[in-house]
C-alpha cells in the first residue's frame, strides 16, 4: 500500500516556473513507477510525466517535452515535476500516481494516487 501527497501548486504567469513535490509513505518506493497526470477544466486526465522504478527512465507527454522535468529521490520517497516556461493551456489539477514494478503511460496502469494539487497559469 502506497499513499501518496502532492504539494506545491499555486498560481502563476505564464512563462513561470513551479516544482511540484509528491510524498510517498512505504518502505519499497524504489520499486514504483512515478507518474504525473493533470486534469484540466472539462477535460480527462491525460498523462504529462514517468520516471521508472527500474532505471529511472524518463517520460514526457510531447506538450511538455523540453519545459517540464520529472526526477526522483528514493532516499526522501520523493518525486518532483520541475515546470518551466508555463502557459495557460498547462492549468489544471496535478496528480501523482504510483505502479508497482511496471512502467506505463496509461492512467489505467496506476494503483495509486494522490489527491492533486492545484496549478493555474494566467495570461
Amino acid at each position: 500500500q502506497v499513499q501518496l501527497a502532492e504539494s506545491g501548486g499555486g498560481a502563476v504567469q505564464a512563462g513561470g516556473s513551479l516544482r511540484l513535490s509528491c510524498a510517498a509513505s512505504g518502505r519499497t518506493f524504489s520499486s514504483y513507477t512515478m507518474g504525473w497526470f493533470r486534469q484540466g477544466p472539462g477535460k480527462e486526465r491525460e498523462f504529462v510525466a514517468a520516471i521508472s522504478w527500474s532505471d529511472s527512465y524518463t517520460y514526457y507527454a510531447d506538450s511538455v517535452k523540453g519545459r517540464f522535468t520529472i526526477s526522483r529521490d528514493n532516499a526522501r520517497n520523493r518525486v518532483y515535476l520541475q515546470m518551466n516556461s508555463l502557459k495557460p493551456e498547462d492549468t489544471a489539477v496535478y496528480y501523482c500516481a504510483a505502479v508497482f514494478r511496471s512502467t506505463t503511460m496509461s492512467r489505467r496502469g496506476y494503483d495509486y494516487w494522490g489527491q492533486g494539487t492545484q496549478v493555474t497559469v494566467s495570461s
